[in-house]
């Protein structure tokens, strides 16, 4: 029975030390979002716009969900993107990720039609879609409510984690 309790003290240390790390990089990645965020009124409301499917595309990325010698042996991966245009000739692009080339092809056959807003960013050049009804503020809103609770979250966890391990040092002694 001591066996069994030890090893599962040895578990309930290893996750908490994993889980201290996982807290302490992504409250790390959060502060670093956080400060590179652009306030609101950075963005230009270019107004909602039609965007119109015309081709789906094979897109290599990172392979985020393997892992070891998987993800050595495979560092990236393929993706189905279809792309759209702006249906009013502006210029504007937008895409989005399907499962397979033949969903996306199903997309281009009935021309489904989507609307996205558009917010351009003068200082860089460029420009993002977000959904029609999100303005610049409801947007940066979201992203730093996103942001704030992730780091709050690890924040959280590491004070406590911190406490665990000064009540467990004390008692030792």
């Amino acid at each position: 029975m001591s066996k069994l309790r030890d090893k599962i003290k040895a578990l309930i240390f290893t996750a908490g030390i994993m889980l201290f790390i996982l807290a302490a990089v992504l409250g790390a990645l959060s502060v670093g979002y956080l400060s590179d965020m652009l306030p609101a009124d950075e963005y230009q409301d270019r107004g909602v716009h039609t965007f119109v499917p015309y081709e789906v595309y094979p897109v290599s990325v990172k392979n985020t969900g393997a892992s070891g010698r998987d993800r050595r042996m495979n560092p990236t991966k393929t993706v189905y993107k279809v792309y759209y245009f702006d249906g009013s000739g502006e210029g504007y692009q937008w895409s989005r990720e399907v499962l397979s080339r033949e969903q996306g092809q199903v997309i281009i056959d009935a021309v489904e039609i989507v609307e996205r807003r558009v917010l351009s960013i003068p200082s860089d050049g460029t420009y993002i879609t977000v959904e029609p009804w999100e303005s610049a503020e409801s947007y940066t809103a979201g992203l730093k409510r996103k942001y704030v609770v992730v780091l709050g979250a690890s924040g959280v966890y590491l004070f406590f984690y911190m406490i665990a391990m000064g009540i467990w040092y004390y008692r030792r002694m």
